[in-house]
């Protein structure tokens, strides 16, 4: 291909067509993060005290349950939007770059499963 500029090199290649939807979704999450954020820090405040009972009892409601496990499936998901980005950007060999996805991945789908079993568990009136 010879040893051209770099723009000579990238002209006419076009855009990846990939970059704006991951950017629109990290925006996207973002917002539901500070909302559901806010929601999850009036709530609380407006509880009679932070008791475990009052707080489980508060939990186990369909609305807020459904809200929490909203919450928590947003914001892994943007933790790992935002940390793929930076493993994209940062990290060059390509094993290693696989090697780190894989782990983002485990632990981001991991943490969402876990937090979502244990919300469900207190809605459900299983956990003691």
């Amino acid at each position: 291909m010879g040893n051209g500029t770099n723009i000579g090199r990238v002209r006419g290649l076009g855009s990846a067509k990939s970059g704006t939807h991951h950017w629109m979704l990290q925006r996207f999450t973002a917002i539901g993060n500070l909302i559901l954020g806010l929601w999850l820090l009036f709530s609380l405040v407006g509880l009679p005290d932070l008791g475990f009972k009052a707080v489980k009892t508060w939990a186990a409601q369909p609305l807020s349950a459904t809200a929490l496990v909203l919450f928590v499936a947003t914001t892994f998901w943007h933790a790992r939007l935002g940390l793929q980005v930076l493993i994209e950007d940062y990290v060059h060999e390509h094993a290693n770059k696989f090697a780190a996805m894989a782990l983002l991945n485990l632990a981001s789908f991991g943490g969402a499963a876990f937090g979502v079993f244990a919300i469900v568990r207190i809605a459900l009136g299983a956990a003691a």
